[in-house]
């Protein structure tokens, strides 16, 4: 059944996003699809959601690092379309070292990437959201390493520890505004971003001792995302297998 209600996601092409956007064409939600560079992937997937679910989608290509690439792209989108519903902020990457052997470019990628996008994504949508005067969702996506600290990725760890911060901080000032702010702090998820041997060492410390499937990312999402959760900000919801 079609909800008339528009959600963003950034990184959709592959893995949690991939599977976000599945989950949330299934219940109805129309989409607008982002990627940095896998364009070919991402119009493969709208096809399958428009064969599969009725999904319209939009697509969008920039790189969310990017502040002026994304308030570009995201300014002509609501020119087109108006404000959307909901925004799920996904997009992220991983450039994991030992501390004293990082490089300052692996610094400063994953937290322009992960860190920075919180304001390059979300700050060209608030307003149009709040104006819009109808009730919305912001998700964004920090990691049990934001949570608890994780060895080889003090970059990685830093942001997504912002993000749970900045994610607080936005929920208190658009609560009243019934724009509910929250966060998902998945664990050791299959994805391309885990290699076998992280997996390997990590999931001794896993009390479900296995690893998650984006799919169960992907519920906790859609959760957040319904009318149901209308009562529920400035929340971190942790996907781990109980590992804090």
């Amino acid at each position: 059944m079609k909800l008339n209600k528009t959600v963003l996601i950034t990184g959709a092409s592959k893995g949690i996003g991939r599977a976000i956007a599945y989950k949330l064409a299934a219940e109805g939600y129309d989409l607008v699809l982002h990627c940095r560079s896998s364009m070919s992937e991402l119009e493969s997937l709208a096809g399958s959601l428009q064969k599969e679910f009725n999904t319209d989608s939009s697509l969008l290509q920039f790189d969310v690092s990017d502040r002026a690439a994304s308030k570009d792209a995201l300014e002509n989108y609501l020119a087109k379309a108006g404000a959307p519903y909901g925004v799920v902020c996904n997009a992220g990457i991983t450039a994991d070292n030992a501390f004293p052997a990082m490089l300052g470019g692996e610094w400063d990628s994953v937290i322009d990437t992960n860190l920075g996008s919180f304001y390059n994504v979300l700050h060209p949508l608030v307003m149009p959201m709040v104006s819009a005067r109808r009730p919305g969702r912001i998700i964004t996506m920090s990691s049990v390493s934001g949570v608890m600290g994780n060895r080889g990725q003090v970059n990685y760890s830093a942001s997504k520890a912002g993000i749970i911060g900045a994610t607080k901080a936005l929920a208190i000032e658009l609560a009243k505004r019934n724009i509910t702010v929250n966060c998902v702090a998945p664990g050791l998820i299959e994805t391309d971003m885990v290699s076998q041997e992280l997996a390997d060492a990590a999931i001794k410390s896993v009390p479900a001792q296995r690893m998650g499937k984006p799919e169960e990312v992907a519920a906790a999402v859609s959760f957040l995302m319904s009318e149901g959760a209308s009562y529920i900000t400035r929340q971190v919801i942790s996907v781990n297998g109980g590992m804090i």
